[in-house]
């Protein structure tokens, strides 16, 4: 059984930058997300991405084949507010905490569902 402990602390850690930033949108506390994009709404958008991560966390992010597909898409989801492009928005300055962390921790994922698919293929076997 794989030790899934470094990516339900990376997923715990999406879920939780996530559930601050809808936060301080509902609070009205800058910097914070806007209320929608011309793609979808913030809310719904960030609770798949929550449920996606929350998931992963309850199936074990390693733990099979559903597990891993869900680590993934939940990474994909928090990449969305927390990925590479966000060095380039404006409020850089001020959300380059949230942005540096959520980056970590979806590598963090990535790093464990690759190492965790490594250990799993077969060793070929030479005759």
């Amino acid at each position: 059984m794989p030790d899934n402990r470094a990516s339900i602390a990376a997923l715990s850690s999406l879920i939780l930058l996530q559930l601050v930033m809808l936060s301080a949108l509902y609070a009205d506390i800058a910097p914070h997300p806007p209320a929608s994009t011309p793609l979808f709404g913030m809310a719904p958008f960030i609770a798949a991405s929550v449920s996606a991560a929350f998931s992963a966390i309850v199936l074990g992010p390693l733990s099979g084949t559903s597990g891993r597909i869900l680590s993934g898409i939940a990474v994909l989801l928090a990449l969305v507010s927390f990925g590479p492009q966000k060095y380039l928005d404006a409020q850089f300055a001020l959300i380059w905490p949230a942005v540096l962390s959520g980056q970590i921790a979806a590598l963090t994922v990535v790093a464990q569902i690759v190492g965790s698919l490594r250990r799993t293929q077969p060793v070929p076997q030479h005759s």
